[in-house]
């Protein structure tokens, strides 16, 4: 269930029906919108070495702690807006990764993570960036919840197996690539693109476009910002 109540208990207009009329394929014109950029992200940086089993134990935390200021706004956003028509089957507990990114970094990096780890620039404007798109109706949140929800539930996987190898990462230390409670990930990708397509009745979508292609945008310069950390470290 997400956080917020199903979309069909939501009062007149049903959004899903509105969006049809409206603005329909909004989960359509956020993969278009995002698709080159998309594999640019897969091919650069610190996701493109464990994409290529090239990934260091050392490379894997900072890449991980560096992705908590964005999981948090993100989530924190999400807590907040869950109650809107935009986000009525958006937000789902289920999809947090915040708990599962702390968890993975006490099993890798200790217990003092947070401080023994250094927080990029780059991680700080991510963070701050998901906090702006969560203001007003949230519309921008939209956007970067399409670009790491997804993901997750679909590269993801793909780096879990990887990790598990190269560096060789114990599976009780890959909690981030988990979602116990999601029993079926492609249904419930269906889902959630169809409650993208919805929201498009409650948000102005060339908001929603422009911010999940900030957020690939982010994800690319932590991605090449982690590289080069770990470049210069030797």
């Amino acid at each position: 269930m997400p956080g917020s109540g199903e979309a069909d208990d939501l009062a007149e207009p049903n959004p899903a029906a509105v969006a049809t009329e409206l603005a329909p394929g909004l989960a359509q014109a956020l993969m278009t919108h995002t698709a080159t950029l998309h594999r640019e992200a897969e091919r650069t940086g610190f996701v493109n070495d464990m994409l290529r089993r090239q990934a260091s134990h050392a490379g894997y935390c900072l890449f991980l702690r560096n992705l908590v200021p964005a999981y948090r706004a993100m989530e924190a956003g999400l807590a907040r807006l869950g109650g809107q028509p935009a986000f009525a089957g958006v937000d789902w507990p289920a999809l947090y990764r915040s708990p599962a990114l702390a968890a993975d970094l006490a099993s890798v990096a200790g217990p003092a993570w947070a401080t023994s780890l250094p927080l990029l620039p780059v991680a700080t404007r991510y963070g701050e960036a998901v906090a702006e798109a969560a203001a007003g109706d949230g519309a921008g949140l939209l956007g970067h919840a399409y670009a790491r929800y997804l993901g997750d539930l679909s590269g993801g996987q793909i780096l879990q197996r990887i990790l598990l190898r190269q560096p060789g990462l114990p599976a009780a230390a890959l909690a981030f690539y988990e979602f116990p409670a999601i029993s079926e990930p492609d249904a419930f990708k269906d889902r959630y693109r169809a409650a993208l397509d919805a929201a498009a009745a409650w948000v102005d979508q060339g908001t929603v476009l422009a911010a999940a292609a900030h957020a690939f945008e982010l994800n690319i310069a932590l991605s090449v910002a982690v590289q080069d950390q770990i470049a210069a470290a030797g």
